[in-house]
């Protein structure tokens, strides 16, 4: 690089700093310039131009993932590139800046930078700096220049100017003229900088000594070293013509718009010559010096001096072009003049806009926020003035605007939420209009997908399902489908069907159904049976694959339908000899006597356990009958002589099922004169296995009756023994009389002379049993109580007596003794009995039982006997 600067090369410069930061992205450099290098044209590919990474105050190692680049119009070279790995500018192929800048002047590349995640977009003006590769050329390597030997001294002639591609100092900067005695060299400034040489007399010419003069004129550029071309010029000595043509001024400027057609006229130029004659004739031309340009856009006729419009005129090319022109008259001799002819170019409107589109984030994820970046677009519209200002605007209805970033450049960004399964894409109409009159305008469209997230749970077809299975079906069958359905696309659409846990009757649900994860097809794992599980439900989820991934349930309704699989079983009458039930039948039965009851249940449901009963097979089927609906079996008539004693019988059970299923039995049916006292085998209510291990009811009968029968069991072994633990019963006088007080079994004679009795007497009906217990160690008297039972009550009487001895005076609550005979009415409620005076050890076993006030409702007195008992009526004992 400093190679380069010692030739007038590469210069690295950081002149101003501009850039821009879209909404959201941090600012790393302060705002307000413009960043802008220089760069010598013609360097090698790979050539270093910057360091745009440390310039900017980027992180080299994420320049790749945010796809650092250089934004660039369709179809125009990519002059510089940039090395992501480590943040440098350089050349990617070679720049011939007169190639890439034909006018004169500043030659600068305009560079967009653009780095996403965060979107930052950076303006980069690379100048391509001239480097002096070009010498100077003459358009001919001889040009005669006609000089009449009466020119006066002083006189100028206008020489060929050269041409040098280069510019500022490294074109043409001097001209110089081979030494001679006659002409010297004065160098002229154009309006646009530019060198052009006039040889000027300096002696007078004799054409009869010398008829021409050869002189040699150089070409010098300024650069470093200096170039140069030459051209020889010979000035041929004429004859005197006296007069020479003149123009009306020395200089024209007209005005032309860029859109003048080929052969509109730009200027009448008017040149007189006072000579007659031939002398008098003017040719008009274009001077040696003027442009190759002008030459190629304006047309001079040499006889009328009408310059006319020849090629198209592009005001953004060149604004100004500079016409040199000649007259001279067509006499020997003759000397031409030179006038100068400006012509300003005005701009019309004939450039539309032109739209950039880049796209920096598509396609956009749906769940991006308000403000999100799309694009940045750039507008250019090469007029100028009203003519270059350009408005952009987006078509309606659309969830995206335009925010100017800085001049002619625009960044696209959403202003709702989207919705891509609303709508999956958008395309975006922009028009660029300029302010021109009439306006252009440029129509764009920029197509924007909306990339899918994760953001809709499956949802299934039906809210719930429900199955219908035909039990006993094969294992591995499939009984239904589940589908599932999720607006989403791609992998957040893709679902898998599961199962979740769960048990079924203890089971793990796994062992009852499967499920395809791919097509939520369901089957049976095992063959159901109805009698076993009527039905059962099931949760089916479906999950999709987006991240984090979405599921929805639903509930599968498995019924089993019943089939007739199970054949009535006939519980009553149970054969006693295996086959055959026997019975018998009173000879003197009349027509309707019912015989018995067979008895069947099927373990099916519905149509296929609606059972029928019908007589298969008889002795003499007039005499007996079976109910179809409730199977008793009466006779039809009453039984004649003649009529065998033995009667054969088959009694079919059939079902409604589909095929129907059917059971028999055979009954013997004995007639004889006089009925046993034995149950026949219709009271022989037994189930056979099959049948108890096939209905649940059955079960739960049998379940009831040996739970009532070991209670009952258990209350008389629970009250024999608290009667036999050695209670005694002792009685005072003639209390104890066997219709009032029976003593305990063991009991023995107190004081008085009372016998000890181990037998409980019974008492007569209507009176009640009294019952004494003896505290030993000579406590106090014995503690009496009666129950009275009633064979057809359902009322319980049991009375509480109190110490078999006179009553006391504390003892108020109780009342008085009752007179012989007779039974006192007290108060309804009273207090419990008190017994603080029993001693320890001794039990109060009725007390302890019922201790609910709710049992004491009744009390009377009873007269005589071992004491003021009471006698409490107890339903609860019921």
């Amino acid at each position: 690089m400093g190679a380069g600067a010692d030739a007038g090369g590469r210069q690295l410069f950081l002149r101003s700093l501009l850039f821009l930061v879209l909404p959201g992205a941090p600012a790393p450099l302060p705002a307000g310039g413009q960043l802008r290098y220089a760069v010598p044209e013609e360097l090698e590919h790979g050539a270093f131009v910057a360091n745009l990474g440390e310039d900017l105050g980027l992180d080299v190692s994420t320049l790749s993932a945010r796809r650092f680049r250089i934004v660039s119009r369709p179809g125009a070279r990519q002059h510089l590139e940039v090395n992501l790995e480590n943040g440098i500018l350089f050349v990617n192929e070679r720049i011939d800046r007169e190639a890439v800048c034909e006018a004169g002047g500043t030659c600068l590349l305009h560079l967009q930078l653009l780095i996403e995640s965060p979107l930052e977009l950076y303006r980069v003006e690379v100048e391509v700096l001239d480097i002096n590769d070009h010498a100077p050329t003459f358009p001919w390597q001889e040009y005669v220049l006609e000089v009449a030997e009466s020119a006066v001294l002083g006189a100028r002639f206008p020489l060929e100017s050269a041409q040098d591609p280069d510019v500022g100092t490294n074109s043409v900067h001097t001209y110089r003229l081979s030494p001679n005695s006659f002409f010297s060299l004065e160098v002229q400034t154009r309006s646009d900088s530019s060198k052009f040489a006039e040889l000027v007399l300096e002696r007078a010419l004799d054409r009869e000594q010398q008829r021409a003069h050869h002189v040699l004129l150089t070409a010098l550029d300024g650069g470093v070293p200096v170039r140069s071309g030459t051209a020889r010029v010979v000035v041929t000595v004429l004859d005197a013509n006296d007069n020479v043509p003149a123009f009306d001024q020395p200089s024209y400027s007209i005005s032309l718009p860029e859109d003048a057609p080929a052969g509109t006229l730009v200027i009448q130029l008017n040149a007189t010559d006072l000579d007659e004659g031939p002398n008098g004739e003017i040719e008009y031309s274009f001077s040696g010096h003027a442009p190759a340009r002008v030459r190629e856009l304006f047309h001079m006729e040499p006889r009328s001096g009408q310059v006319l419009l020849k090629g198209p005129l592009d005001y953004e090319r060149a604004s100004l072009h500079e016409l040199y022109v000649q007259a001279k008259d067509r006499g020997p001799s003759a000397v031409a003049v030179h006038c100068r002819v400006l012509v300003h170019l005005l701009d019309v409107n004939d450039n539309a806009p032109e739209v950039t589109l880049t796209s920096v984030s598509t396609p956009v994820l749906e769940d991006a926020p308000p403000g999100t970046v799309i694009a940045v677009i750039s507008v250019l519209d090469r007029d100028s003035g009203d003519n270059g200002r350009v408005s952009c605007e987006l078509g309606p209805d659309i969830p995206f605007e335009l925010r100017s970033s800085f001049r002619n450049y625009y960044t696209l960004v959403t202003t709702q939420a989207l919705d891509r399964e609303l709508v999956p894409e958008y395309n975006i109409s922009i028009t660029a209009r300029d302010m021109g009159s009439p306006a252009l305008l440029t129509h764009s469209v920029l197509t924007v997908p909306v990339s899918d997230v994760n953001d809709n749970a499956p949802r299934f077809l039906q809210p719930s399902y429900s199955v219908y299975v035909m039990e006993n079906n094969a294992p591995g069958a499939s009984i239904c489908s589940v589908s599932a359905l999720d607006p989403d696309c791609q992998q957040n659409a893709y679902l898998s069907y599961s199962i979740t846990e769960g048990h079924i009757h203890g089971m793990p649900v796994g062992t009852y159904v499967s499920i395809n994860s791919d097509s939520g097809h369901m089957y049976a794992l095992r063959s159901l049976d109805y009698e076993q599980i009527h039905s059962f439900q099931i949760q089916v989820q479906a999950q999709d694959a987006g991240f984090p991934p979405l599921s929805a349930n639903v509930t599968v309704h498995i019924f089993v339908l019943d089939q007739n699989d199970n054949a009535p079983v006939i519980v009553s009458p149970t054969p006693r000899n295996g086959s055959v039930a026997t019975e018998l039948v009173p000879r003197s039965a009349g027509p309707g006597y019912l015989v018995g009851t067979v008895s069947a249940v099927d373990a099916d449901a519905g149509l296929n356990s609606h059972l029928s009963y019908q007589l298969l097979q008889a002795t003499d089927f007039t005499l007996f009958s079976v109910a179809p609906d409730t199977g008793e079996l009466r006779t039809l008539r009453s039984f004649l002589e003649q009529d065998a004693a033995r009667q054969q019988l088959v009694v079919q059970v059939r079902d409604g099922g589909q095929p129907a299923l059917s059971a028999t039995v055979s009954l013997l049916l004995s007639v004889v004169d006089t009925m046993p006292q034995t149950l026949s085998d219709f009271g022989d209510f037994s189930l056979p296995p099959e049948a108890s291990s096939s209905s649940p009811l059955t079960i739960y009968l049998l379940v009831s009756l040996g739970s009532i029968s070991f209670t009952f069991l258990l209350a008389i072994l629970i009250l024999t023994a608290i009667r036999c633990r050695g209670e005694r019963r002792s009685c005072r006088g003639d209390g104890c009389s066997p219709p009032r007080c029976h003593c305990c079994p063991g009991s023995r004679r107190s004081a008085d002379g009372v016998k000890t009795s181990n037998l409980l007497a019974h008492p007569p009906a209507g009176t009640t049993a009294a019952t004494c217990l003896d505290v030993p160690n000579g406590g106090p008297p014995g503690y009496c109580y009666k129950v009275c039972l009633g064979p057809e009550s359902a009322q319980s009487d049991f009375m509480f007596l109190k110490p078999c001895s006179p009553p006391r005076n504390n003892e108020k609550d109780h009342g008085k003794w009752s007179q012989p005979g007779q039974h006192l009415q007290i108060s309804k409620q009273i207090k419990q009995p008190n017994t603080d005076w029993l001693p320890p050890g001794v039990q109060r076993p009725v007390l302890k039982r019922y201790q609910n006030p709710a049992v004491w409702e009744q009390r009377e007195w009873v007269e005589g006997g071992c004491g003021d008992g009471e006698v409490v009526s107890d339903t609860a004992l019921s």
